[in-house]
C-alpha cells in the first residue's frame, strides 16, 4: 500500500514573547511553534514556573509519600502483618518518615521535569531567556539577565503567564525556617513535630491531611464554619469528620492575627485571644497575581482592583496583541486551566481555529485523603441560581471493590436535569477520586444523558462502577 500524503496546516508568522514559562506559557509556545511563529520564552525560576519547581508537581510529590503513609495504616485490616527480621519484631504499622530524604526527592523531581520541559521547549525551536522581564509598551518586552544585561524583545503577540504568589499576612512574616509559605516547606530536613496551619482551603487542606499522614502533630485553623468552605458541602463534611478522627485538631470560625517566632517554636495568635503553640506554621492564606510593577497598566492592559488581568474567553487582554493565561487572570487557579488558557491565546493570536474556554468541563481535584473532584455545576450553584435538578449519591462503602480494597470514606454524586437527564455535574470522593472524575467530564463536555452513562459498560469489580450505578438511580427518576 502506497504511504498516505497528510498534508500539515501552513506555517503562520509572527514573533511571539511569552513572560512566563509555567503551563499557560510553555504550552502556548508549543502552539506557536507549530504554527510558525517565532517564539521566545523570558522565565524567572526555571521551566515550569511554580507549577514544577515549588506548587504542584511539589505538593503532590510529597502528598505520594503520604498516601502510602495512609495507605499502610490500613495494611493490617486486609490481613497484611509485618514479619519478624533478625530476630527483632516490628510492630504492624510502624513506619517512620524521614522528611530529609522526601524533600530531596521531592526537589529532585522537580528540577527533572522543569529539564523535561525545557528540553522540549528547545527541540520544538523555542528560545529559552532566564531573567526577569517587563513590557515596554504592547509590542515590546525587556528581559533583564543575572548579570543585569538588559534585552529588547520586538513582538507581534505578548502572553502574559505571570503566575501568582503565595499571599502573607504583615502580622506573620515568613522567615523560612518555622514560619512558613507553602513554597517554602521543601527545605525542611525534620518532619515537623506540631505543625499550625492557617487556611483551610485547597492547600492548607491538602498540606494538613498530608503532614498528619506523615506523622506530625497537625492543628488545622479555619476562619469559616467548616474546613474547604468552597467545595461541596458533603464533601468538605466527609473530610473534616476524616481529620478529626485521624487526630487532627480543626479549630473553626478561627481567624489566625499574626505568627511570630519564639524560642523553640512558633506562636499563632486567633482573634479571639487565644495563642497556639507549635514547632512550624504553614500560611496557607491564598495568592497575589504577580502582576505588578512590569508595566502593564502603562502599555494599556487593564487589571482587577485585586491585581487579576482582565481577559476574555479566547484570554485577550485590553491591549491589542497582548494575551494572558493562567493563575494572573484570576480565572481558575488550576494548571490544566492555565494550559488551556495559553493554548486558546495563541491559536486566537495567529489565526487558527478556536473555541472559546468552557469552565463549566473543567474536572478540578484537592489531594487530601480520600480525594475530592468535582466537575460541572457545583449543588451550591444550582440552588443559588433556581434551576431544577435531581441528585444521585452513592457511599462507596457499598461499591464491592471499596471493599476489597478496605475503602471506608467516600461517594459518588451525580447532578441531572429532571426533564432531559442530562448531566450536570458531579463529584467524587474516593481514592484516586482524580482518576475516576474522568468519565464524569466526559459526560458533562459532550452533554449525555444518565442514561447515555447508564448504559456503558463497566468493570466489574471497579469504582467507576459506581457513577453507573448513580445513573441507572437517575433514570428512574427523570420526567
Amino acid at each position: 500500500m502506497a504511504p498516505v500524503s497528510i498534508e500539515t496546516p501552513p506555517m503562520m508568522s509572527g514573533r511571539v514573547v511569552i513572560l512566563g514559562g509555567g503551563p499557560g506559557g510553555y504550552e502556548a509556545a508549543l502552539v506557536a511553534r507549530r504554527l510558525g511563529a517565532d517564539v521566545t520564552v523570558v522565565e524567572r525560576q526555571g521551566l515550569g514556573g511554580a507549577a514544577v519547581l515549588t506548587d504542584v508537581v511539589p505538593s503532590k510529590t510529597l502528598i505520594a509519600t503520604a498516601d502510602w503513609m495512609t495507605t499502610a495504616e490500613a495494611a493490617s485490616d486486609l490481613g497484611v502483618r509485618p514479619h519478624a527480621a533478625a530476630g527483632v519484631a516490628r510492630e504492624a504499622g510502624a513506619h517512620a518518615v524521614d522528611l530529609d530524604a522526601v524533600n530531596t526527592r521531592v526537589r529532585a523531581l522537580a528540577t527533572a521535569q522543569s529539564a523535561d520541559v525545557r528540553g522540549r521547549l528547545e527541540r520544538e525551536g523555542v528560545r529559552v531567556v532566564i531573567g526577569d522581564g517587563r513590557l515596554d509598551g504592547p509590542t515590546a518586552v525587556v528581559a533583564s539577565g543575572a548579570d543585569g544585561d538588559e534585552e529588547r524583545l520586538e513582538a507581534d503577540v505578548v502572553l502574559l503567564a505571570l503566575g501568582a504568589t503565595p499571599r502573607v499576612l504583615p502580622t506573620a512574616v515568613p522567615d523560612g525556617e518555622r514560619i512558613l509559605t507553602w513554597t517554602q516547606l521543601y527545605g525542611l530536613t525534620e518532619l515537623p513535630e506540631r505543625l499550625i496551619v492557617v487556611g483551610s482551603g485547597v492547600t492548607g487542606a491538602e498540606f494538613a491531611g498530608a503532614y498528619n499522614a506523615l506523622g506530625s502533630e497537625v492543628t488545622l485553623v479555619s476562619s469559616r464554619d467548616r474546613v474547604l468552605p468552597g467545595e461541596d458541602a458533603d464533601a468538605a463534611e466527609l473530610i473534616e469528620n476524616v481529620f478529626r478522627a485521624r487526630g487532627m485538631t480543626v479549630c473553626s470560625r478561627s481567624r489566625a492575627e499574626a505568627a511570630v517566632r519564639t524560642a523553640d517554636g512558633v506562636a499563632v495568635t486567633l482573634a479571639d485571644g487565644r495563642v497556639l503553640e507549635g514547632s512550624h506554621v504553614l500560611l496557607a492564606v491564598g495568592s497575589i497575581p504577580s502582576t505588578r510593577g512590569i508595566g502593564l497598566e502603562e502599555a494599556g492592559v487593564e487589571l482587577t482592583a485585586q491585581g487579576y488581568v482582565r481577559v476574555d474567553k479566547v484570554s485577550r487582554t485590553t491591549a491589542r496583541g497582548v494575551y494572558a493565561a493562567g493563575d494572573c487572570t484570576g480565572v481558575l487557579p488550576l494548571a490544566s486551566v492555565a494550559a488551556m488558557q495559553g493554548r486558546v491565546a495563541m491559536s486566537h493570536a495567529l489565526g487558527d481555529a478556536v473555541s472559546p474556554i468552557r469552565l463549566r468541563s473543567v474536572a478540578a481535584n484537592i489531594f487530601t485523603a480520600p480525594e475530592i473532584a468535582t466537575v460541572g455545576y457545583s449543588e451550591a450553584a444550582l440552588v443559588e441560581s433556581g434551576a431544577k435538578y435531581l441528585t444521585a449519591t452513592l457511599p462507596l462503602g457499598r461499591n464491592p471493590r471499596a471493599k476489597m480494597m478496605g475503602m471506608q470514606d467516600g461517594f459518588v454524586k451525580l447532578f441531572a436535569r429532571p426533564d432531559t437527564g442530562m448531566v450536570l455535574g458531579g463529584v467524587v470522593v474516593a481514592q484516586r477520586a482524580s482518576e475516576l472524575i474522568f468519565p464524569i467530564t466526559l459526560a458533562v463536555s459532550q452533554r449525555m444523558t444518565v442514561d447515555d452513562v447508564a448504559a456503558s459498560f463497566t468493570i466489574y469489580p471497579s469504582l467507576s462502577g459506581s457513577i453507573a450505578e448513580a445513573a441507572r438511580t437517575l433514570h428512574h427518576r427523570i420526567s
